[in-house]
């Protein structure tokens, strides 16, 4: 009879509690149990969600699944430069730095990248860092800053390899951009408006196959992509340089630009192209493409008409040892014709030279002092 007395006790305390739990009493029903229970995933019907919301959960576990994989592998790209005093361009009266009459150096995070290599080796976009003689740094997820000691520009697509000192760093896995589909799901880690790092965006693949111009269709900086990915996954500026990312964590693309003129419509490099690059990079220790070495700004014809000069490219610099430089084009030359082909928009140039291989000789026609001279450039490459 012992025995039977806490049985009987248990028993009823069972029925107690069940009878509580199915009268809603306390605010608890069998919905809350089950979740606390942790039941498995046969008894998710048991909870009366619907297939909406367990999609939604799915989805959001892929997403964060992504972002904490990947993130190691993705870097913030930052700025040291030093502005000329006294630019009444550069000069802002609202900043305490920026004066008259002297030199500010600036520090600024600018762009994104991601790790290709435990040794150092990061991807970004070639116009990230296209200052020549500014100081980069590059800055992992967990706040540890390297200062950028080599950056190889590709002179054909606007893609960059940039080399810190670092080891065991987290390299990212990349994809196949060839098998991508309109619809599927993308999602973008940079530096939104290089201020706030890590900024996670997620979309579509919108299209495939663009073609745009990147960069400021008034500088060197401009050139035609074609082949590039479209979506509508955020991308800022800042983002620039930064993956985009399929479901499986693997980069499918760079992310290079965004419309001016739309909303939702930003634009990321093929992973395959750059896969490319990386690859002959590895091979040759440079993208081995035809280089010329010159930094120029187009003159359109109004600006020609009004200035009584023809249009061309006008040299703002020229890199010192370049191809250019030992053929003696100058700075101020302005570049009107190469092989004869005239030369009137951003693109001119980087299409001709394009076309040709390391090694060719080149003919230059620039406007110098009022007459036009000639020029035989043989093409190297950037080293």
């Amino acid at each position: 009879m012992k025995l039977q007395n806490p049985l009987i006790i248990i028993a009823a305390v069972l029925i107690l509690a069940g009878g509580t739990i199915s009268a809603g009493w306390l605010g608890l029903n069998w919905q809350y149990v089950n979740q606390w229970l942790r039941l498995p995933k046969d008894s998710v019907s048991s909870l009366n969600l619907s297939p909406e919301r367990i999609k939604v959960i799915e989805e959001e576990n892929v997403i964060t699944g992504v972002v904490e994989r990947v993130s190691p592998s993705v870097v913030t790209v930052g700025i040291s430069q030093t502005r000329r005093g006294g630019d009444i361009f550069e000069f802002n009266p609202f900043d305490p730095f920026s004066s008259p009459g002297r030199g500010a150096t600036i520090e600024q995070d600018i762009g994104s990248g991601f790790i290709i290599s435990e040794d150092g080796l990061v991807v970004t976009n070639k116009h990230v860092v296209s200052v020549s003689n500014a100081k980069y740094r590059v800055i992992t997820a967990d706040d540890k800053s390297y200062d950028v000691v080599k950056i190889y520009r590709d002179p054909d697509s606007d893609l960059a390899i940039i080399k810190i000192n670092a080891t065991d760093l987290t390299p990212i896995e990349m994809g196949d951009s060839d098998k991508i589909k309109v619809g599927q799901m993308a999602i973008a880690i940079g530096t939104a408006l290089g201020e706030f790092r890590n900024t996670v965006t997620v979309g579509v693949i919108s299209g495939v196959g663009r073609g745009i111009t990147a960069g400021d269709p008034f500088a060197s900086s401009a050139e035609r992509l074609d082949n590039v990915i479209q979506t509508d996954a955020a991308i800022n500026p800042g983002n620039s340089g930064g993956p985009l990312l399929n479901s499986a964590g693997q980069v499918i693309g760079v992310n290079t630009a965004v419309s001016a003129e739309g909303q939702s419509i930003g634009f990321a490099l093929p992973i395959n192209t750059v896969k490319e690059a990386v690859n002959n990079f590895n091979t040759t220790g440079q993208f081995n493409r035809p280089f010329v070495g010159v930094e120029y700004r187009m003159i359109s014809r109004q600006v020609a008409v009004l200035n009584e000069i023809p249009e061309g490219a006008y040299v703002m610099a020229i890199v010192e040892g370049s191809p250019a430089e030992r053929a003696g084009i100058q700075p101020d030359d302005i570049i009107t014709r190469i092989n004869g082909d005239k030369v009137t928009t951003a693109n001119d140039l980087a299409r001709i030279i394009g076309k040709k291989k390391v090694g060719d000789a080149v003919s230059f026609t620039v406007w110098r002092e009022g007459e036009e001279r000639s020029f035989t450039v043989t093409l190297g490459t950037q080293e």
